[in-house]
């Protein structure tokens, strides 16, 4: 499955606007036989944004996701897109994956919330492990932080998730992340990571870009630089199993010696 990754910070504050920016890009991944595009971490409002969180939060199924639903349809591809939902009373920072035919298919919460700014602004999610079906491949739901705990990453690969997609808002000075640790997790789990980052300064957060489809051997299929940037690549499924039968990783486990992990 063709895949674009949307490196983009949109217009922080602005749905309407970041609703045109996501349409467009649509419009390019689909021209460019995409079959699913994914968009950064809180991309529908902007991340630093303050009490504007609370202010431009919906819920699941609000209108902005009713407004991805027919951007997806129109253009014929899947849409992954991180946004601040409000539920039952709080906010989470969330990412849902809309089909090509504008239905709903998954709705993640972000389980690690990272620093003071996300702990007073948003409520973490409990369930780690949200997947969907899409054009054969087994697709997986995280967010940014949630990425870099190594069991979170494990718990999708064991749930046999092939395509891991991970909404970021990656800052300075953690750009190794991006570089080293997201190829390691494709590896290690024999999956594919789609790691689709913001850039630029926004408030007293610069976002490093460095978006990138990792392969299951530790390999950047793509790597976008530091500006905006919308870059493609494949996640094959038959490469996939190839990968997974040549590093079994998950077969030589020996979860009895694993106990003190939990």
């Amino acid at each position: 499955m063709r895949t674009a990754l949307l490196q983009s910070s949109g217009r922080p504050g602005s749905v309407v606007e970041n609703l045109k920016v996501l349409d467009e890009a649509a419009g390019r991944a689909g021209a460019a036989g995409a079959g699913l595009l994914v968009a950064p971490e809180m991309f529908l409002t902007g991340y630093a944004i303050g009490d504007d969180i609370a202010r431009l939060a919906e819920p699941a199924d609000g209108d902005s996701a009713d407004a991805v639903a027919e951007i997806a349809g129109r253009h014929g591809l899947a849409v992954a897109y991180g946004y601040p939902e409000r539920s039952a009373g709080v906010v989470y920072n969330s990412a849902q994956l809309v089909s090509a035919d504008g239905a709903r298919l998954a709705n993640y919460r972000k389980t690690h919330l990272f620093g003071s700014f996300e702990r007073d602004h948003f409520t973490p999610g409990e369930q780690p492990v949200v997947q969907a079906e899409l054009e054969g491949l087994r697709v997986g739901i995280m967010i940014c932080y949630d990425v870099e705990f190594p069991e979170n990453v494990r718990a999708h690969a064991l749930a046999g998730t092939d395509l891991l997609v991970v909404p970021t808002a990656q800052m300075h000075p953690f750009q190794f992340v991006a570089e080293s640790v997201v190829p390691v997790r494709a590896f290690e789990n024999q999956m594919y990571v789609a790691y689709v980052n913001r850039v630029g300064q926004e408030g007293e957060f610069e976002f490093v870009g460095l978006s990138t489809l990792a392969g299951p051997d530790g390999v950047a299929r793509t790597r976008a630089g530091r500006g905006e940037e919308l870059v493609l690549a494949d996640a094959d499924p038959v490469a996939l199993a190839a990968s997974r039968e040549a590093n079994p990783y998950l077969q030589d486990r020996r979860p009895g010696l694993y106990g003190s992990l939990v």
